[in-house]
């Protein structure tokens, strides 16, 4: 089992930046994809930013490009999002999730979760 905790949620206003940090423990040997997801109320689970830990590569959500980055820190088996130039629209619960196999933006293919932390952006 993997164990996430994601923290750095808060109220910020528009423009302003938050950093949101997911430490994981547990069997982290068996991850292979990390991710950060969001989900706004009423609205489904959406695919935010990720990578893999073998490659460089990093992908992201077409309308958090340029704003957001995805990190790591290997030593602290931490992954941080930080967010720029926060919009009211990115309002929402932020999730962090892992899976064994290849990056996807599936949510569905995720096999650990973390309770999520709320980000809200004011107007």
């Amino acid at each position: 089992q993997v164990q996430l905790v994601e923290s750095g949620g808060g109220l910020v206003q528009a423009g302003g930046s938050l950093r949101l940090s997911c430490a994981a423990s547990g069997r982290t040997a068996s991850v292979y994809t990390m991710g950060w997801f969001r989900q706004a109320p009423g609205k489904e689970r959406e695919f935010v930013a990720g990578f893999t830990l073998t490659g460089s590569a990093t992908y992201y959500a077409d309308s958090v490009k340029g704003r957001f980055t995805i990190s790591r820190d290997g030593t602290k088996n931490t992954v941080y999002l930080q967010m720029t130039s926060l919009k009211p629209e990115d309002t929402a619960a932020y999730y962090c999730a892992a899976k064994r196999m290849v990056f996807s933006r599936d949510r569905h293919e995720y096999d650990y979760w973390g309770q999520g932390t709320q980000v809200t952006v004011s107007s």
